[in-house]
């Protein structure tokens, strides 16, 4: 079974030889399904289209792939749940969601608060042998993992009150995703975490259910949030790690040249990736301005960061792969 693992090792000479091989039998035009929930402008989006724009490079018309954005097939978790079972064949989901619905913790280690520092740090964790073993250890749940990458910094946004500093966040309705992790950093913060669908958060908020969501900028493009809340803080409390995932049942379909292939791609993808997401952060900011919203600076950052800082150690004693990616950032 070739994995990416074994074509970091052989090198880009003997990869590129696979693919130039004469004569190798390929299933012209294998059809293949990518769905997820983000919006087109979502790096979650640029996940895919890179992953199926660097396939085609790679094995011309070997694939006719057909991308699903906007939830068209479903939310992350039934689309998470429909790659294990084998009804999917590709999809990309928020990372979150793999522990909760498979059981494998890894994929917590990537959102430990201030653990990972910026775009560039998170690259290099997820290319590196960490981030391979975590991609590794998903083959327990029946998944092929093909990339995790960073698709925008978490901030905070509030519909009513400006959060300026840590105090601001007490009491606060805050939508968080339904895990333990997220939970157990957004009480430990102050607030009063509210687990809600993503496809809900715009009318929550424009009703009131919610006051506030932790939220990156390309969601607040996307979704159209800053329509409701026009308060943005900057906290960068951590990434929001999407990965692309293939069903069992489809790599098995694959002959070496095809997995050659999307290993590969999934490898470029991340970096395609992280690049948008860093540009969209920095540029989304100024558009959000221009739509009225009021960004700011955590005046006090520092006691944010000490509030949470226990959690990493004990969220590294849960799981080998988090104590060493946790060693890794470091």
């Amino acid at each position: 079974m070739i994995t990416r693992r074994a074509i970091l090792q052989t090198g880009a000479a003997a990869f590129s030889a696979t693919l130039a091989a004469p004569h190798v039998a390929r299933a012209a035009g294998k059809s293949m399904k990518i769905a997820h929930a983000a919006n087109e402008v979502h790096p979650g989006h640029k996940l895919a289209t890179s992953f199926a724009e660097t396939l085609e490079e790679l094995m011309p018309g070997a694939f006719n792939v057909t991308i699903f954005p906007n939830r068209q097939l479903g939310g992350d978790k039934q689309l998470l749940e429909g790659t294990v079972a084998g009804t999917m064949d590709v999809t990309a989901v928020s990372g979150v969601l793999i522990p909760l619905v498979t059981g494998r913790q890894g994929m917590n280690a990537w959102q430990l608060p201030f653990l990972v520092r910026d775009y560039d740090h998170f690259g290099e964790l997820a290319l590196g042998e960490v981030g391979q073993k975590i991609q590794d250890d998903l083959r327990e749940a029946g998944l092929v993992s093909l990339a995790t990458a960073d698709t925008g910094q978490r901030h905070f946004l509030s519909v009513k009150d400006p959060v300026a500093s840590l105090d601001d966040l007490s009491g606060m309705k805050t939508r968080i995703v339904p895990v333990p992790l997220h939970k157990q950093i957004w009480e430990t913060l102050g607030t009063s975490p509210v687990g809600l669908p993503y496809g809900e958060i715009y009318g929550a908020l424009e009703t009131g259910v919610l006051d506030a969501v932790e939220i990156n900028v390309s969601s607040m493009l996307g979704e159209n949030l800053w329509e409701v809340g026009k308060h943005f803080t900057l906290t960068g409390h951590y990434p929001w790690h999407m990965t692309t995932i293939m069903s069992d049942r489809y790599w098995n379909t694959l002959n070496d040249e095809e997995k050659a292939a999307v290993t590969e791609a999934g490898r470029r993808s991340v970096t395609a990736t992280l690049t948008y997401a860093k540009t969209q952060d920095a540029e989304g900011r100024e558009t959000l301005k221009s739509k009225g919203v009021e960004v700011l600076a955590l005046t006090d950052q520092d006691a944010m960061r000490a509030k949470v800082s226990g959690m990493t150690a004990e969220w590294a004693a849960k799981d080998p792969l988090i104590a060493e990616l946790v060693a890794a950032a470091g």
